[in-house]
């Protein structure tokens, strides 16, 4: 495959990844119309853009790349339930060391509506879909072409600094911010590629890219440095130390995130030796 190619597959995929979900908000935003609540049409778009990418990425690797779904890292769907464990204890970890810290709760005042409509975009939108969906591009499409144009070095390396790139666009931050998100974003990538990378499987990086998302940032509890009134539930950290809240992206690019993608990444290595020497 030539560098011309790979560079237009990685455009493709992205431009995939961005025309799925204003399709999905675009069918589900239909149902407003006819008052349909905000809490079921984030489900129908969440679920929407989990499926409308899934078929627009079989047809680009159908028609453009010539590849299989399970060669992209798409197999049948199936989940290895160590990566569940590790899904679970990601952001439950990195949340509890947080409430050593000293600070405050703060909970938004909101109606059950609207906590609802919070609720089902955490876990929908912010968590499933876009967990799977990112994973399914990123560790899936962008990562395979540059394995089939380089190595799995440079396929592991260079897709994840695109990934923690694309974190900063349009973003007005300061440049201690900006290296933060680069740094956590890039070491983020490298451990969903690491696990993606055991059993050859975007499910598997995917539910722990969900289960992040829909916990860390999906709006239901929120650590940081300040009250976000979007969220139900607030702990607004005393420290603003930009080390630990993260800068003014948030907890996503603190030392405490980075010590647990290292965490994860390091059982990921683990098991990818095991399996090579056939243990």
């Amino acid at each position: 495959m030539k560098t011309g190619k790979v560079i237009g597959c990685c455009f493709g995929g992205i431009v995939v990844m961005v025309l799925s979900q204003l399709l999905a908000q675009t069918l589900a935003g239909l149902l407003l119309i006819v008052r349909v609540p905000d809490a079921v049409c984030n489900v129908v778009s969440g679920l929407l853009y989990l499926v409308i990418t899934y078929f627009f990425v079989k047809l680009f690797a159908d028609k453009v790349l010539k590849m299989s779904m399970e060669e992209l890292g798409v197999p049948s769907f199936r989940i290895d339930w160590r990566w569940i464990i590790a899904a679970v204890l990601l952001p439950a970890a990195v949340t509890g060391i947080y409430l050593l810290f000293p600070g405050e709760y703060v909970v938004s005042d909101m109606n059950k509506w609207q906590v609802a409509a919070v609720a089902t975009r955490g876990i929908f939108l912010a968590g499933l879909s876009s967990g799977f969906v990112e994973e399914m591009i990123f560790r899936g499409v962008i990562l395979k072409v540059f394995e089939k144009r380089w190595n799995k070095t440079v396929a592991i390396l260079v897709p994840s600094v695109i990934f923690a790139a694309i974190h900063i666009i349009g973003r007005d931050f300061s440049l201690l911010s900006y290296a933060l998100v680069l740094i956590a974003g890039t070491l983020v990538g490298v451990m969903f590629s690491l696990v993606e990378q055991v059993n050859l499987s975007i499910w598997d990086s995917g539910v722990i890219h969900a289960l992040w998302n829909a916990v860390i940032i999906g709006g239901i509890f929120e650590v940081g440095g300040s009250a976000n009134k979007n969220v139900i539930v607030n702990y607004v950290l005393e420290t603003k130390n930009a080390a630990f809240t993260g800068g003014e992206f948030g907890i996503e690019s603190s030392v405490i995130a980075i010590a647990g993608y290292a965490a994860v990444s390091i059982a990921a290595i683990y098991m990818l030796k095991k399996k090579q020497s056939g243990r």
